[in-house]
């Protein structure tokens, strides 16, 4: 595999000491409208505020008060790891500082790191529900207390804040290195011999090891990812694969046990593995990747399809209408794929981050930003129940977008996913710049060797399938300009037209498609994907959902909604011969109602059935937007009539 050393540290989540690409961060890629900008837009004026309320409301930053003030136990509340929303929080903060140099929302983020500061104790361990009077003694139930998780998110925390305001006097970085220190003392090679229960200190770690230049912590993440799959931690019901706890990581064949879990130990041990030079354990990680995408993935992205333990299930297993599909767990996707994107260059990460991006993540809020989806069925069966604007609501709830859960964990995933939302889009390698993502954006960077790269990227994707880059300022030598060709889209095409007027066309196969010249100011690379509505099967071993069939469009999976089909959808079916078709700016399909009258018994014999009745045109929603106007019923996965 071929490495490049990252010398300058990118104002990005996920800065690798080396990898075949180089993120390029805040100051190199901004975000300029379109469809996340405005969900960049909504996030910062709108559900940072509304996370912090919540925060303050249900008592999870005052539990941080009362801890400075010795007051705990009493009147703590929340979950045992409710400190972790208050660590994503301030990520979400600082990441969203950097991208708008907000002077309230630095404001807001010093008042809350002076507030997690008090709370610290002298020797830097620091949670509010563990460690005094009348609380559980320090790591005394690695299984479940989330003491390890809390920090893995305030050490994230720590790394975007360094980042965005490198040598910032507000002291999180502080904080984090204290607690950190105390991480290394204790679960270090002489020290305990445990993990969490819930993955996500690993990454944390490495990112901390990143910014401090302190190899302790990455050897720390190491010794982690190394103990799992050992038995360290008690058996439950459910198994120790829910923690994976059950086989070594480098010998699991794919991800398995609790979505989140899963993938963000996944992530810590890319990290690992990347920053180690560990190109074994990096080949088993993306061998794992290649199975979970391809036997224990929605169509969406989504992953995790059993809700009891918010796990996925084994190959095949993708139940639609019980598909729990936490937004978190896509979140963790995107962590993983990114962090595997970065070491190889494989443009099918990226796809993957797309589809997670528009079908999971997107999903999750509602256009005001206050209200989300913690799981994302696939098909709801019953109309959901508008959820009360001022009450915490169950987690798994796939009802009606609400504004808090008892478990709020995706609130402030998504806000810190759409807050660093500029950094997934390009990367540089020492020949040039490739696109990732597509969205309206501008684009500055040098390269290694000098060479700068300037340009804009103009289009109203996904709405069309036009992406134009459009070169700024002449360049001093040629470099290399790749774009990323969705596996969908097959008969793409590039055109390069010169600022002078000459043309160039050919044909972009899925994958990727280069173009390398000595780019002159005006110079405008445009890449054509097909846009036309698509039917999709799913494989035939998938059980729950054969012989059904999706809509996709571009990145975005399509669904039938009971608003727009005037019917319960569990009754509709896609007419023989029906091909979607866009007109009036939405996707439509022909469907027959096959809705009949209960027999009393549910079965019956073999042979020919009732003529069907005439179909009808009904319109679709994208995914992403469905339960927006009021309780419905939902598919994605339509029956195909015969």
């Amino acid at each position: 595999m071929t490495m490049q050393n990252t010398t300058t540290a990118a104002q990005a989540p996920v800065v690798p000491a080396r990898g075949r690409l180089r993120p390029l961060g805040q100051r190199e890629v901004r975000i300029t409208g379109g469809f996340w900008g405005d969900r960049q837009s909504v996030n910062g004026s709108a559900t940072l505020e509304h996370i912090q309320s919540r925060l303050e409301s249900e008592g999870w930053l005052g539990n941080f008060d009362r801890a400075a003030a010795g007051t705990l136990p009493e009147g703590r509340r929340g979950r045992e790891f409710a400190d972790s929303e208050v660590y994503k929080y301030l990520e979400a903060l600082a990441w969203e500082i950097g991208r708008t140099d907000d002077p309230a929302l630095e404001t807001r983020l010093r008042a809350v790191v002076a507030r997690v500061a008090a709370a610290q104790e002298p020797d830097g361990y620091l949670n509010t529900n563990f460690g005094r009077p009348g609380q559980a003694d320090r790591w005394s139930n690695l299984e479940w207390g989330h003491e390890l998780y809390c920090l893995g998110h305030l050490f994230q925390a720590a790394a975007a804040r360094e980042r965005t305001r490198p040598g910032s006097d507000d002291g999180l970085l502080g904080i984090a290195i204290r607690a950190a220190d105390l991480v290394c003392a204790e679960f270090g090679a002489d020290g305990r011999d445990g993990i969490c229960g819930h993955a996500e200190v690993e990454v944390g770690l490495a990112e901390l090891s990143r910014v401090t230049g302190d190899p302790r912590y990455l050897e720390q993440a190491r010794l982690f990812v190394e103990r799992h799959g050992h038995g360290t931690l008690r058996d439950i019901e459910w198994g120790r694969s829910y923690f994976q706890d059950d086989v070594p990581v480098r010998d699991a064949v794919a991800l398995r046990g609790h979505a989140v879990r899963a993938n963000y130990l996944a992530s810590g041990a890319a990290d690992v593995a990347v920053d180690t030079g560990d190109d074994e354990l990096l080949g088993a990680l993306r061998r794992q990747w290649e199975r979970t995408v391809a036997r224990r993935t929605y169509v969406t992205g989504g992953q995790g399809s059993h809700h009891q333990d918010e796990a996925f299930g084994e190959d095949w297993e993708l139940p639609a209408d019980r598909a729990y599909s936490e937004t978190c767990a896509g979140v963790g996707s995107i962590m993983f794929s990114w962090r595997l994107l970065l070491a190889g260059g494989d443009p099918r990460q990226a796809d993957l981050i797309e589809r997670t991006l528009y079908n999971v993540v997107a999903t999750s809020p509602a256009p005001d930003g206050r209200a989300f989806f913690y799981a994302n069925t696939l098909h709801q069966r019953v109309p959901g129940s508008p959820a009360d604007r001022d009450a915490t609501s169950p987690r798994a709830s796939s009802s009606l977008r609400a504004p808090w859960f008892e478990v709020s964990c995706c609130p402030p995933n998504v806000a810190r996913t759409f807050a660093s939302l500029d950094a997934y889009v390009a990367t540089a390698d020492d020949d040039g710049v490739q696109l990732h993502q597509y969205a309206p954006a501008s684009v500055r960077t040098t390269l290694a060797d000098g060479r700068v790269v300037a340009f804009d990227v103009e289009t109203d994707y996904p709405a069309s399938g036009a992406i134009r880059v459009v070169s700024r300022g002449d360049a001093a030598a040629p470099w290399t300009l790749s774009l990323r060709v969705p596996a969908w889209a097959s008969g793409a095409r590039v055109r390069v037209t010169a600022a002078g007027g000459d043309v160039d066309e050919r044909e972009a196969a899925p994958g990727t498609v280069e173009v390398r010249r000595a780019f002159r100011d005006g110079d405008v690379v445009e890449l054509v994907l097909p846009m036309a509505p698509r039917l999709t099967a799913p494989d035939d071993r998938i059980d729950a959902v054969r012989g059904c069939v999706a809509v996709e469009r571009g990145p975005e999976v399509l669904a039938l909604e009971s608003v727009d089909a005037g019917a319960d959808v569990s009754t509709l079916a896609l007419a023989p011969g029906s091909v979607p078709a866009e007109r009036d700016g939405r996707v439509w399909i022909e469907v027959i109602d096959r809705a009949t009258a209960d027999a009393g018994w549910p079965y019956g014999p073999t042979g020919e059935t009732a003529r069907p009745p005439a179909s009808r045109a009904v319109p679709l929603v994208a995914y992403h937007a469905w339960a927006q106007r009021g309780p419905s019923t939902m598919r994605v996965w339509i029956p195909a009539a015969t």
